[in-house]
């Protein structure tokens, strides 16, 4: 893979955008209640959209397939993504429409999030002709589930060209069966419940069933647990003074591929060390307002948080 040895990864992400509302609240407010929020901040998001502005700062080259639209609230998520050195291909560019906007209240003092959104719904993306091309110039493909026709046939170009692919599995989802064969690797939330499932345990052997090697489930601030061919164990989540566990999810997959892209192997080694370091990175994320200060603030501090080396 060309573009990873030369300590440039290229990663291709497909999925959700939207524009993100966060408000920092001491509460969530109840039902008629009006309150100030403490601060604010606008963002792009979704699962896909923040991975790949995740890798994007980690020093990857990352494309993104999405929806957005040419609303003006559109073009604010597509300038964010931009700014962040995110290349997009906006598959709804003539759409008229908003995208979609999450409302975001997070409690100052515990970092919980509460979010409304509409995600993908009612939104139906067909695979653009230019597809195969795309995957084959990427060293890895990475997939929130979103808009899964897309994911789909990203999924199976990956597999035809020998690109790994990668999971992100929030929440279980229609077609989510289908597309599982396709994957290689898959780090799901504490949230996903494939039909039949009750635990982390039961998860992961639903993942290798399915023909996914490499699986994971996150847990928050408590360890993940894993399970590749020859066995598992858990890696610990360093701790943290949380400020804000919006994207953290989102964080840790852009951090985890682009630490599997410059390895470019899934040796049970080098998972494991990938998912340690994209632990470190979603950590450090989460002791910051909103899905961007943490990167405004290691630069201003020269943190290194768990870089690998090219």
């Amino acid at each position: 893979m060309e573009p990873a040895a030369k300590g440039h990864p290229v990663g291709l992400f497909v999925g959700l955008s939207t524009l993100d509302v966060i408000q920092l609240v001491e509460h969530v407010p109840g039902s008629n209640e009006k309150l100030t929020a403490r601060e604010q901040t606008v963002a792009a998001g979704g699962p896909a959209a923040n991975a790949a502005a995740t890798f994007s700062h980690l020093g990857g080259a990352a494309g993104l397939l999405t929806a957005i639209g040419s609303h003006p609230l559109g073009h604010a998520v597509t300038a964010d993504l931009n700014r962040l050195g995110v290349t997009v291909t906006d598959l709804a560019a003539e759409s008229p429409d908003p995208p979609a906007v999450s409302s975001i209240l997070v409690t100052a003092s515990t970092g919980e999030r509460a979010v409304a959104s509409t995600n993908a719904t009612g939104v139906r993306l067909v695979p653009p002709d230019g597809l195969d091309a795309l995957v084959a110039a990427c060293d890895i493909v990475e997939l929130d589930g979103h808009h899964m026709e897309l994911a789909l046939a990203t999924a199976h170009a990956a597999r035809t060209v020998g690109r790994p692919t990668v999971l992100d599995g929030g929440s279980w989802k229609a077609g989510m069966q289908s597309l599982l064969p396709s994957i290689d690797v898959a780090v799901c939330s504490d949230d996903f419940h494939p039909p039949g499932t009750y635990t982390p345990a039961d998860t992961l052997k639903l993942l290798q069933k399915h023909g996914v090697a490499w699986t994971a489930v996150s847990r928050g601030g408590r360890s993940i647990v894993w399970a590749g061919p020859d066995g598992g164990g858990t890696v610990d989540v360093p701790p943290v003074r949380v400020a804000d566990t919006l994207g953290a999810g989102d964080v840790l997959h852009g951090a985890l591929t682009h630490h599997l892209a410059v390895q470019g192997d899934l040796a049970p080694h080098g998972f494991v060390e990938a998912l340690r370091g994209a632990a470190e990175v979603a950590s450090y994320a989460c002791a910051s307002f909103g899905t961007r200060a943490w990167m405004r603030r290691e630069e201003a501090e020269g943190a290194q948080v768990d870089r690998p080396s090219h």
